[in-house]
């Protein structure tokens, strides 16, 4: 029996209901965190060393690149103004691809900038991004209770600035 003839795996609607939550809650989290002042300390929770991270066409490997490309980033301000999520079916709980897009503005905002900075400065002025996450189950984490959101990981991150 070769992998093209085995059954496919069906998603029922609750697990799409509860990917759609845990989509929701990891969304809200992830960029509250990002946006905070904590965010050196408590945004590599999200990630495992194994995690791979593109940050706009730049490759950083796990919890430990993630902090290397925050540290010297400037405040963040996310908007989200939309994420769509897709169950991958295979493990139960499902693994779980979110696409999100929205604007980020770096900095203070405009008004924050020095006063001798160029307009065409992208620093304090909001960037259109789409950002893609394949968050995995954790199998580190405490099991479920049937109806209950999973635990997740960050496995593979991806941004780009769209705009």
């Amino acid at each position: 029996m070769t992998t093209a003839d085995a059954a496919p795996v069906k998603l029922t609607p609750s697990d799409i209901e509860i990917a759609t939550r845990a989509a929701d809650h990891f969304t809200r989290i992830y960029y509250s965190t990002y946006d905070s002042d904590t965010r050196l300390n408590d945004l590599p929770h999200f990630y495992r060393p194994s995690s791979s991270l593109v940050w706009n066409g730049k490759p950083f490997q796990g919890a430990a690149g993630l902090r290397k490309l925050i540290e010297k980033m400037p405040v963040t301000k996310h908007e989200v103004q939309s994420f769509d999520c897709h169950p991958i079916p295979g493990t139960s709980p499902p693994s779980l691809l979110i696409s999100v897009s929205g604007s980020v503005t770096h900095g203070r905002g405009p008004a924050g900038n020095p006063p001798s900075t160029a307009a065409r400065n992208p620093e304090g002025h909001p960037r259109v991004f789409s950002q893609t996450f394949m968050l995995v189950p954790d199998p580190a984490a405490p099991a479920t209770k049937p109806g209950e959101v999973a635990k997740y990981y960050i496995s593979a991150d991806a941004l780009r600035f769209v705009g």
